[in-house]
């Protein structure tokens, strides 16, 4: 019979195991951890091409030794985004565009900006990181970018060409074409150039900004450009001068983010293919613009 407090040799190895067992699983689990550094160097050792500085390619805000909790992919860093990565619990913020409204996160005059205080204090609050990833994520052949934009519209299998850039797609209108990507994008300020009627087969596309060059380029070889962020007396001009002159041409706007956000989705995938310790999402940013029904 066992004293009061006294333990048997059964217990004590029953005791002794259970033990063994938690240090294993401490252990284990601190084997999982990883920072939010590490990541970004596993991204460095996995994007395929060489790393070049300088770069966008930087952390915009929180300590890079920061354990990562989960990972969120988006193409910007708004407030929006960031407070739903995390409350989904993601605490590294993977962002392809700037994260305080300047291409180089340049804060020197904001320091007194009553958003930019919050949106800084939020992330001191919550622990949370934010890296940009833009210059190697285009750099990547094919880009991404296009080819999730191109997967985003029903075109995939449908491209023209090794750069995803150029499509072949089902013979269509253009007013047609124009609410259809509405309708797949739910993007709420789309905006077209051209004759609702004219007949669409050949397509090419440019998310993001897009220059006067890259229209040039390509809209003479298609029926219509699709462009996420042009300048409107650049590109749009162009087209319509194009127009006028006789060509059945059309253009299509749908917006910065909405052009580039599936491509930060592809990212997301990608990332998931050599990072398992956390749970890796896609979370898109809304697109901020909308026009009266």
């Amino acid at each position: 019979m066992t004293k009061p407090f006294e333990v048997s040799r059964r217990d004590f190895s029953l005791l002794a195991g259970s033990g063994l067992l938690l240090g294993s699983q401490i252990a284990a689990s601190q084997t999982k951890q990883i920072t939010a550094q590490q990541v970004v160097e596993r991204i460095q050792k996995n994007v395929g091409v060489p790393w070049k500085t300088p770069t966008r390619d930087v952390f915009k805000a929180g300590d890079p030794n920061t354990p990562v909790r989960g990972i969120a992919t988006s193409v910007m860093c708004t407030f929006d985004v960031l407070e739903r990565a995390v409350k989904a619990g993601r605490n590294l913020i993977v962002t392809h565009e700037p994260t305080f409204w300047n291409d180089q996160d340049l804060t020197g005059e904001l320091t007194g900006d009553a958003v930019y205080l919050a949106k800084t204090e939020f992330i001191r609050k919550h622990n949370a990181v934010i890296w940009r990833f833009h210059d190697h994520w285009h750099a990547r052949k094919p880009d991404a970018m296009l080819v999730g934009l191109g997967e985003s519209f029903g075109w995939k299998g449908h491209q023209a060409d090794e750069t995803y850039r150029t499509y072949n797609i089902p013979p269509t209108t253009l007013g047609a074409l124009a609410k259809d990507l509405k309708r797949r994008l739910k993007d709420r300020a789309i905006r077209v150039i051209g004759n609702p009627e004219t007949k669409i087969s050949k397509a090419a596309i440019n998310p993001g900004s897009t220059s006067l060059q890259v229209v040039l380029k390509f809209l003479p070889q298609v029926d219509v450009f699709v462009a996420g962020e042009p300048r409107e007396w650049e590109g749009p001009e162009y087209a319509q001068d194009a127009i006028t002159a006789g060509q059945q041409k059309a253009m299509i706007m749908i917006g910065h983010e909405p052009s580039e956000d599936p491509g930060m989705r592809l990212c997301a995938e990608w990332l998931k293919t050599f990072i398992s310790e956390v749970p890796v999402e896609w979370i898109p940013a809304a697109d901020p613009f909308w026009t009266p029904a």
